[in-house]
């Protein structure tokens, strides 16, 4: 499936109108359209405006679509179930971290985790969204 015809297919199930989600995602109409149609391609934070009006995660948006995987908990890397455990932090920041590979090598340990994870929420905090920066 194409992320534009998934984009629709979550509008349709959730009986918003593009003006709708235009408000809860302070997106232009025509530019949501566009994502439908395949004719723009959006970022990560599109996306997760588009998740949060939905109330949804963003791997529910992407998952079936062509190109896009999410890893399930079971396959997360070694040291991030340790953290979601502890409480540091939730299934969705694990599945982000988990798509880190430096140099085609994974961290292994929690601390590993928590150190990169630490230090990315500190740059990124400004410019993230609530739900990031409520965590940890």
């Amino acid at each position: 499936m194409k992320l534009g015809d998934r984009l629709r297919e979550l509008r349709q199930q959730r009986e918003f109108t593009l003006s709708q989600l235009s408000q809860q995602t302070a997106l232009s109409i025509s530019y949501l359209s566009d994502l439908e149609r395949g004719q723009s391609k959006p970022s990560i934070d599109t996306l997760e405006r588009i998740a949060d009006a939905y109330h949804i995660l963003l791997g529910q948006i992407v998952a079936g679509v062509d190109g896009w995987t999410i890893s399930p908990q079971q396959e997360l890397a070694s040291g991030l179930h340790d953290l979601i455990e502890q409480g540091v932090i939730d299934l969705a920041t694990a599945q982000d971290l988990n798509r880190i590979e430096l140099y085609g090598k994974r961290l292994q340990t929690a601390r590993e985790w928590h150190e990169l994870y630490l230090h990315l929420h500190t740059l990124l905090k400004p410019y993230m969204l609530p739900r990031y920066s409520e965590c940890g």
